[in-house]
């Protein structure tokens, strides 16, 4: 199993941060591997995920919201009925701190055994290393954009 967490201050209003994260379709804008992250039609809280793979084949999943506060948390899951080989989930903390809020990404992935479980580590080979990039990115995204 691989586990990465991050923390970061980022110089914009929990509430911005929030509702930048709350559909989850915007993590491809900083997560690399991520090609889509789309909502099921007619399921709440239930997104599609697309991830680059190996040998040029996507990896497909779909995750459910678990546990959600609004401009405070958001945590999410792969279902196991999806069939994808992964279990996978991650969760997003802000801390409101005034006109800046300190954000909290965790991600984890537990992978199959055998060639398949082989193929699916290296997709997630140093995840902490992609969640410190993918953190700075947001903080970037965050800090450039117009205040609400």
């Amino acid at each position: 199993m691989a586990t990465a967490t991050h923390y970061l201050e980022i110089n914009a209003p929990a509430a911005q941060c929030y509702q930048w994260w709350r559909p989850l379709t915007h993590l491809p804008q900083i997560l690399d591997d991520v090609q889509s992250v789309e909502p099921k039609s007619g399921q709440a809280g239930i997104t599609h995920w697309v991830v680059d793979g190996p040998l040029g084949r996507p990896v497909e999943w779909d995750a459910k919201i678990i546990d959600e506060e609004t401009d405070r948390k958001i945590a999410w899951k792969s279902l196991e009925e999806s069939n994808n080989h992964v279990e996978t989930g991650g969760a997003v903390r802000f801390d409101p701190h005034g006109d800046s809020t300190g954000v909290e990404v965790s991600l984890h992935v537990e992978t199959p055994g055998g060639a398949a479980g082989d193929a699916v580590a290296k997709l997630f080979a140093d995840p902490q290393k992609k969640i410190e990039k993918a953190l700075q990115e947001f903080k970037d995204l965050m800090e450039s954009a117009p205040r609400n």
